[in-house]
C-alpha cells in the first residue's frame, strides 16, 4: 500500500496517492540527490478545493508502512492536458551550491557535520570514517563534490567505502558494508533481465603519476607507481594528481600503493531489472546470482530506480563490483 503525502508548510497536508501515476523513485550512490517523479491528476474527485502544489513543497513517500523518500518539490510542469509532472529531490539537493573549506586533520564524518551545520541540513546516523585528512582546502567548490572527494580519500587511504545519503529527510553517512541487504537477485529471485559490462574505459589506470611543486628547489618532484605488463596488454593509462606539499614521503607512498591497487583493473558492471524491492537503493550491497554466468557474489548499488505503477513495481539497479 502507497502513501503520498503533500505538506504545503503552512499547516495543509494532503494524501495524494489516489491522484497521482507513474511514480518513479530514483538514487545514486555518488554526485546526485535522490529523486522522486510522478504525474499528479489536477481537478481529481478526491481533491479539495483550497488543494495546492508549489515548489518547495514537502512530499513524503511510504510503501507498506516503511520510510521511502522524503523531499522537497522542485519542478512543476504543466500543460493542457490534467496530467502535472512533478519533481523532487531530497535534501541531497541543498549540497548542489558552493562553498569553500579550509581545514586540517579532519575525517570526512567532521566535514559532513561540520557542512550540515552551515548550512542547517538535519544530520541522521553519521558512522566515524576513521581516516583523517591532513588537509582540505576547497574554493568555491560544490558542496557534494567536497564531500564526496573526502570519501575518496578514505577510501583510496583504508580502503573502506562510505556512503552519503538522505534518509526520510536526515543526512546520513554508513559504512556500505554495513548496509547489506539478506536477500539474493538473480535466478528464481526477482529478476527478469540482465546485461553485463567489463570495461577499461573509465577509472582504470596502469600508470599512477604523483607530483608536487617544491618551493624551495623551485622544481617539480613526481612519483610513479605502474603495472608494465597491463601497459603493454592495455596500452598507457595513465593517471596524474597533485599532493599536499606537507605529505612525506611515506604518505606519498601509500597514496600511490593504494591508488595502483583500486585503478589497476578492469571495471566491471551489471544491470538488472527485476521485480521491486524498496530495500534496495544506491549505497547498499545485493547479492547477485546468475548461473550461466557464474556468478554469486555480492554487488554495490550505484544506482537504482523503482518504478510503481498502478499494482506494479518494478526496479533498474546498476551494480558494481568493488
Amino acid at each position: 500500500m502507497i502513501e503520498l503525502l503533500l505538506d504545503n508548510k503552512v499547516g495543509k497536508v494532503w494524501d495524494i496517492a489516489q491522484l497521482v501515476s507513474d511514480i518513479t523513485w530514483k538514487t545514486t550512490r555518488i554526485g546526485k540527490p535522490g529523486s522522486l517523479e510522478f504525474t499528479l491528476l489536477r481537478n481529481g474527485i478526491y481533491q479539495t478545493s483550497d488543494f495546492q502544489y508549489n515548489n518547495g513543497d514537502i512530499v513524503s513517500f511510504r510503501m507498506d508502512g516503511a520510510n521511502v523518500f522524503y523531499g522537497y518539490i522542485f519542478k512543476v510542469g504543466e500543460g493542457k492536458d490534467e496530467g502535472v509532472k512533478i519533481l523532487c529531490y531530497d535534501q541531497i539537493r541543498y549540497l548542489l551550491i558552493n562553498g569553500t573549506y579550509v581545514m586540517k586533520d579532519v575525517t570526512a564524518s567532521d566535514l559532513v557535520k561540520r557542512i550540515a551545520g552551515d548550512f542547517q541540513l538535519k544530520l541522521g546516523r553519521i558512522d566515524d570514517t576513521g581516516y583523517r585528512i591532513p588537509t582540505i582546502l576547497e574554493d568555491n567548490q560544490k558542496l557534494l563534490d567536497i564531500l564526496c572527494k573526502a570519501l575518496d580519500l578514505t577510501l583510496i587511504h583504508d580502503g573502506k567505502n562510505f556512503f552519503l545519503y538522505d534518509d526520510f529527510g536526515a543526512l546520513s553517512l554508513r559504512k556500505s558494508e554495513d548496509m547489506r541487504l539478506d536477500f539474493m537477485i538473480g535466478d528464481r529471485s526477482l529478476m527478469y533481465d540482465y546485461s553485463a559490462e567489463r570495461s577499461i574505459d573509465n577509472e582504470t589506470y596502469n600508470k599512477i603519476k604523483l607530483y608536487r611543486d617544491n618551493k624551495k628547489s623551485g622544481k617539480r618532484e613526481t612519483y610513479i607507481a605502474q603495472d608494465s605488463a597491463n601497459i603493454a596488454k592495455w596500452g598507457l593509462l595513465q593517471l596524474m594528481q597533485s599532493v599536499d606539499e606537507n605529505m612525506n614521503l611515506a604518505q606519498i607512498n601509500e597514496r600511490l600503493n593504494a591508488l595502483i591497487t583500486i585503478k589497476n583493473r578492469e571495471s566491471r558492471s551489471m544491470k538488472i531489472e527485476a521485480i521491486g524491492d524498496i530495500r534496495v537503493r544506491a549505497g547498499c550491497y545485493v547479492h547477485i546470482y546468475i548461473e550461466d554466468r557464474g556468478i554469486n557474489q555480492p554487488f554495490l548499488v550505484e544506482g537504482c530506480s523503482h518504478r510503481f505503477d498502478g499494482s506494479n513495481h518494478t526496479m533498474s539497479l546498476e551494480l558494481k563490483v568493488i
